[in-house]
């Protein structure tokens, strides 16, 4: 079943109203990778390239176990010379910072946490991309300084606009309408890139989450944790889980486990990353086997699975 051909969720069109604004993430968290080292240390630790970072750029990244299991997923950037950012969730945090620096030994490279330092906010719609001018980043994972901060264009949901703008604390905040919780995290389930969160850390490989899909992992660049594992998924037979965009009856949570009703005593697979608009849009992305999509309800709990539209193609396997 070749799930890019089926009916989007919900119509974005006429929520547009909920999907405009500004939102402080306080469920984002800031860790400062600085020093002679950093970007050397990084390109051996996580799926993405931070060698060869540009000023202008950012990046998808994820973190691996030696099972090559996801402990954390991050949006990295260069902010200087020998300082890369990297944003991840911010229930994460403690122990991804803990675990990590455990490999630094003699690099020369210090990572601690920046968050009170630094503000994150999501800026969406129209209304975001009339403040951030014409010196806004046009196109996903761009990076540019703008109003005295670092805006950096993530992919669109449904087609709005998004962006992560990292401002000092004391700055003022965007003179934008109040995005809710709720829009935002429709937009980032709508984008289909999954974020790792405590509920799902060392659930999923990589390819499980689409990661490669939405360029999180750079086959190219050498040696990480699990390494092996994620190269072996790529390349050796036909992958047989991945991540799909759901609409649902009720509201979902990260971590809840889907099944089928062909095997209702087995898990099918998992919700990555959940959302619920308001009373009458609920959505998630979920991780499930491909089988699990040749017909037969998918449900979580009471609540039944419609199959919906991501915005990128899936390769042969998964169609």
């Amino acid at each position: 079943m070749n799930t890019t051909d089926a009916t989007a969720p919900a119509d974005a069109g006429a929520l547009d109203g909920a999907l405009d604004g500004a939102l402080r993430l306080n469920d984002w968290a800031l860790i400062r990778a600085i020093g002679p080292d950093a970007a050397s240390f990084l390109h051996g630790q996580l799926t993405q390239d931070t060698l060869h970072l540009e000023p202008t750029q950012a990046r998808l990244a994820g973190w691996c176990s030696a099972k090559g299991r996801l402990q954390a997923s991050f949006v990295i950037w260069q902010r200087g010379p020998e300082e890369i950012l990297l944003a991840c969730s911010a229930d994460v945090l403690a122990a991804t910072l803990k675990r990590l620096s455990m490999f630094v030994l003699r690099a020369k490279c210090r990572l601690g946490d920046v968050s009170a330092d630094t503000m994150m906010w999501g800026l969406a719609g129209a209304s975001a991309a009339h403040w951030l001018g014409e010196e806004a980043p046009d196109a996903p994972w761009r990076r540019l300084e703008v109003h005295g901060g670092e805006a950096i264009r993530l992919p669109d949901g449904d087609g709005v606009p998004r962006w992560l703008w990292a401002a000092p604390a004391l700055a003022a905040p965007p003179p934008l309408p109040p995005l809710a919780e709720s829009g935002w995290a429709w937009l980032e389930v709508a984008s289909g890139v999954v974020r790792i969160v405590a509920a799902t850390a060392e659930q999923f490989v990589p390819q499980m989450v689409n990661l490669e899909l939405v360029g999180g992992v750079d086959f190219r660049k050498g040696c990480f944790p699990g390494q092996e594992v994620v190269a072996r998924s790529q390349y050796r037979g036909t992958l047989k889980r991945r991540t799909f965009r759901v609409s649902a009856d009720g509201p979902l949570q990260p971590g809840q486990e889907v099944f089928h009703e062909s095997d209702p005593g087995q898990p099918a697979g998992m919700v990555a990353l959940a959302a619920s608009l308001d009373e009458q849009h609920h959505g998630a992305l979920v991780e499930l086997k491909i089988s699990a999509l040749d017909g037969g309800r998918l449900r979580v709990g009471e609540n039944t699975l419609q199959l919906g539209t991501l915005p990128y193609a899936f390769p042969a396997e998964a169609a």
